[in-house]
């Protein structure tokens, strides 16, 4: 029986990840993210065509999102003296999904991250596992479940849904794998949880060699489903949080308990306008605008606040060098930083 040139290479490929081991998560993190996986059982898998096409792909993506959202982020936070970014505080970041692109940027020393979402937690199967062909389709779909986030500020909860369900790389955490190494994260242990919600628990050391650890969990944030997460968070003590193209939920009194968690236990919120409303914040936050309001986009136009455009319009501490939230254009971009008194 002839044997295909595809089979042989799975064959291959197999054979060698046989004696090399199973890989490492921090192996497979890097693999994902299309960085160098040398003295790892995936190592000849990075030489095929499919994942040479993965590599480059990533690569001028992440050089593009560099330039254009994450270094500007971290200059205008050094510039602006920004006490969360170098807080060690708990960050809480719902509504988030996988984001931890920018709970990393914003807040770079957090000891503890902790994002959740709608979206499933999904797993990462040991790769060398997945035959050639089936891999490289898996890795397609990983890069357009990214392609909003990398190309914009955002994901899109319906396509990333969809993307996200489809084969062996589904869920968030192959999401979050990229993001971690492509931060310079190592990724050091990797846990399933089910309390307080399904979830999993990522421990990693960050460029400069601290441990760390990643929360995500797959729950929903409206009142009556949310008060054992919210209460699991509250255990963790006071944090900073991160809120950016939330679908302006916090405007409703179906996430008013979240809300009122928010406010409660936060030192320092980060958001765009589609997070808490301003008329929310009551006096133990000062608010410092940054960038420009011009109302959110047609498909949001119930949520223009009139009182946030008479706020921009008496104080605004200067405009934005990148984009933020739902405005791709740092001349409509909205940042608004809450701190507790």
């Amino acid at each position: 029986m002839k044997i295909t040139s595809i089979s042989a290479l799975t064959l291959l490929l197999l054979a060698v990840a046989a004696l090399a081991g199973a890989p490492s998560p921090d192996d497979q993190a890097r693999f994902l993210a299309g960085l160098p996986v040398r003295n790892s059982a995936l190592a000849p898998f990075s030489r095929d065509a499919a994942y040479v096409e993965h590599a480059t792909f990533l690569d001028k993506a992440w050089a593009a999102k560099e330039h254009r959202s994450l270094a500007p982020i971290s200059a205008w936070a050094e510039a602006t003296g920004a006490n969360f970014h170098h807080s060690a505080a708990p960050l809480y970041y719902m509504f988030s999904g996988p984001d931890f692109l920018y709970a990393r940027t914003f807040f770079p020393d957090a000891s503890t991250y902790i994002l959740c979402g709608t979206e499933p937690v999904g797993a990462v199967p040991d790769i060398t596992r997945i035959p050639p062909q089936q891999l490289a389709a898996s890795l397609g779909d990983l890069r357009q479940s990214m392609a909003t986030m990398l190309s914009y500020h955002y994901f899109i909860t319906k396509e990333m849904r969809v993307n996200l369900q489809r084969d062996e790389l589904g869920g968030t955490l192959p999401i979050l794998y990229v993001f971690l190494a492509r931060l310079g994260c190592t990724v050091r242990d990797v846990a399933f949880i089910g309390n307080p919600a399904p979830g999993v628990r990522v421990t990693f050391r960050g460029p400069g060699g601290r441990t760390q650890t990643l929360f995500y969990f797959k729950v929903d944030l409206s009142n009556g489903s949310s008060s054992g997460f919210l209460k699991w968070c509250a255990s963790q003590g006071p944090g900073n949080s991160l809120l950016k193209a939330a679908s302006y939920l916090l405007s409703s009194d179906t996430f008013s308990a979240t809300r009122r968690f928010l406010l409660d236990e936060s030192r320092t919120i980060v958001q765009d306008d589609s997070g808490i409303p301003l008329r929310a914040f009551d006096d133990r936050y000062s608010l410092r605008l940054y960038g420009k309001y011009v109302g959110p986009k047609e498909i949001f136009d119930q949520y223009y606040q009139r009182d946030l455009m008479d706020a921009y319009e008496r104080k605004n501490e200067g405009p934005l060098a990148f984009g933020f939230g739902y405005w791709v254009q740092p001349s409509r971009a909205v940042l608004i930083v809450a701190e507790k008194k």
